[in-house]
């Protein structure tokens, strides 16, 4: 990562979004490409953004080969948390259910796995029932059984030793905590969680204490994964997981290489969701994003495991000479800032939508790149893969309509409505490995100042997060009264995206996301109508009425729907996006152009 600098920045971001966005209007001309819009084989620009690209050209056999400037948090699949490795986790884990295997909004959906259908549902939304397939097996030929998943998902409890991944199957099946986790567990075969029932090897029943709309969504992902008791190496776990999948792993160095083979007990008529086109997988870390970019250019590498976009300089050496291999997907994350309301004069509404229409919300999208790199405007808090979303149509400030570059006499009618006509000071919280966020804070502390508002900027370590900005002890302490970050969903609903950022039952001592201090009764209300319902139409209904509420509290200034610019190597095939993993590629069915 660049060393950030300070003087001339906005001037820099703003050339350098404007280079972006002139050779993006190229890209989409094309020119110097094949006959079929492809250049050196590629299938052209957003040639796999939602949709397919060059499915039929897919072979069996070959090395796919990943790169990223970042290892996985754990590759133990109760304990990873980041998207990336829970979408490449199903090469080598399978769950109940997962999601479908289609581009866009349809790859959010659910599919049956290693159960023969979705759920069976009854008592009202608390229990539910699966059968298992027949021909499931273990990288050792010994078949998967219900026992194996419970086991999988009883380590979720055993936070003193596997910590650091989801835990909504804790919070929604022991929401009281009586269940120690397997470790402690003194059952003889250590599968005593009441919740799950295992009457045969072949059957599982989940028994919620109370019913949650969302809970196949939960199983869909990798922390409800089967992890064999015989094979659970505990805290170790994570280097060499123990396979259902169709890939093993072979060998990983944390922080240089990992390489998974085939599986050769794993059974294609067993699994309808892979396709298991290579033979090898790999992935090589390094230490320098533009080392990585500038392999990706160079066709060593096939993609970027992290999907989190390339590199300014590679980004830009892309679109010059290779646009045919780029994409430019919504990531599904929204980058904003909250406004706690420990900290005054935020614990006034006037105070925060003074901040809001005082914003320059162009200058905001430049800093984060502009409209490709960056993002389109952000106009509310509900990323556009969620169903409930609005995407821009909702804009209740006008953010990128009338007030996009601010609105000076707005702010000032605000700051005047909230007892502070001549305005105040606050200070913004940025993380200090991020300049993309530095860059942002520099833009808004810009802009406020035009309408009176002084803003010193705390660039805090970006590795402590958790007991700087997640303890509102400390923000109010240090009087964080704006925290910049950005949120994405684990699951593409309301409650996968929003329940931690703003029910007042997840503000936390430490770790908390609710960095606004948000304690409304009807978005808490909201969400309780959410998990008690089962009709998806009142479900997406239910979610755009928790947006709106969200907003109309302006707890939020909200900057871009993010957008990135990733690579697609020359010889991938079948591949697109996906909705599931927030506009990264679907991994899992990635093939290669030829065996070799």
């Amino acid at each position: 990562m660049t060393t950030q600098r300070t003087s001339g920045r906005r001037k820099q971001a703003m050339a350098a979004a404007a280079v972006v966005a002139a050779l993006l209007t190229t890209a989409a001309c094309g020119g110097g490409k094949d006959s079929d819009g492809s250049k050196n084989g590629a299938a052209g620009f957003d040639a796999a953004n939602n949709k397919v690209a060059q499915a039929s050209l897919a072979k069996k056999g070959g090395t796919l080969r990943f790169g990223g400037a970042q290892d996985a948090d754990s590759w133990d699949t109760t304990r990873g948390y980041y998207g990336f490795a829970w979408n490449f986790m199903r090469y080598y884990s399978r769950q109940l259910v997962t999601n479908k295997t289609e581009p866009g909004k349809e790859g959010a959906k659910l599919t049956p796995d290693l159960a023969t259908g979705l759920a069976k549902v009854s008592d009202g939304g608390k229990t539910y029932t699966y059968t298992l397939r027949d021909g499931i097996t273990w990288e050792d030929g010994k078949p998967i059984t219900s026992k194996d998943i419970k086991y999988g998902i009883e380590r979720v409890w055993a936070q003193d030793v596997l910590s650091g991944g989801p835990t909504y199957l804790k919070d929604f099946l022991d929401p009281d905590g009586k269940y120690q986790g397997p470790y402690k567990d003194k059952a003889a075969d250590h599968l005593g969680l009441k919740a799950i029932d295992t009457p045969d090897d072949k059957t599982i029943v989940f028994h919620l204490p109370k019913a949650n709309a969302d809970f196949e969504e939960v199983l869909a992902l990798t922390s409800a994964s089967p992890v064999r008791q015989d094979q659970d190496t505990k805290s170790k776990y994570s280097l060499h997981p123990f396979s259902s999948g169709p890939y093993k792993f072979e060998s990983y160095n944390p922080g240089k290489d990992l390489t998974l083979v085939r599986n050769t007990n794993w059974k294609q008529s067993s699994d309808p969701v892979r396709k298991a086109y290579p033979d090898k997988i790999t992935i090589k870390f390094f230490s320098n994003a533009n080392d990585l970019d500038q392999r990706l250019i160079n066709g060593d590498i096939d993609l970027d495991i992290n999907q989190t976009g390339m590199s300014p300089q590679g980004r830009t050496a892309a679109l010059k000479q290779h646009k045919a291999n780029l994409d430019n997907p919504v990531s599904g994350y929204i980058r904003y800032a909250a406004f706690p309301q420990s900290v005054k004069p935020f614990d006034n509404i006037h105070c925060r939508n003074a901040v809001i229409y005082g914003a320059d919300h162009v200058s905001l999208q430049t800093a984060r790149g502009g409209p490709v790199a960056g993002g389109d405007i952000g106009t509310n808090m509900l990323p556009p893969s969620v169903p409930g979303s609005e995407g821009q149509k909702y804009d209740p400030f006008e953010l990128a309509g009338a007030n996009k570059t601010g609105n000076a006499a707005k702010a000032k009618e605000e700051l005047k409505a909230c007892g502070q006509p001549n305005g105040f000071k606050t200070t913004i919280a940025v993380r200090n490995n991020k300049p993309v966020e530095v860059a942002t804070a520099q833009s808004l502390q810009a802009s406020l100042k035009k309408v009176g508002i002084t803003a010193d900027i705390d660039q805090y370590d970006g590795s402590q997060t958790t007991g700087i900005i997640g303890s509102p002890s400390n923000v109010k302490k240090k009087g964080y009264g704006v925290i910049i970050m950005g949120w994405g969903p684990d699951f593409p609903t309301v409650q996968g995206f929003g329940l931690p950022l703003w029910d007042s039952k997840y503000i936390l001592q430490s770790g908390n996301n609710n960095y606004a201090l948000i304690k409304d009764k009807a978005i808490d209300g909201l969400f309780n109508d959410y998990v008690n319902t089962l009709d998806e139409a009142k479900k997406t209904q239910i979610a755009t009425q928790i947006n709106h509420k969200v907003m109309e509290g302006g707890y939020y200034l909200p900057f871009v729907f993010e957008k990135f610019i990733n690579w697609r190597g020359d010889r991938l095939a079948n591949v697109y996006t996906t909705d599931a993993y927030s506009g990264q590629y679907d991994f899992v069915n990635l093939g290669l152009k030829s065996a070799k």
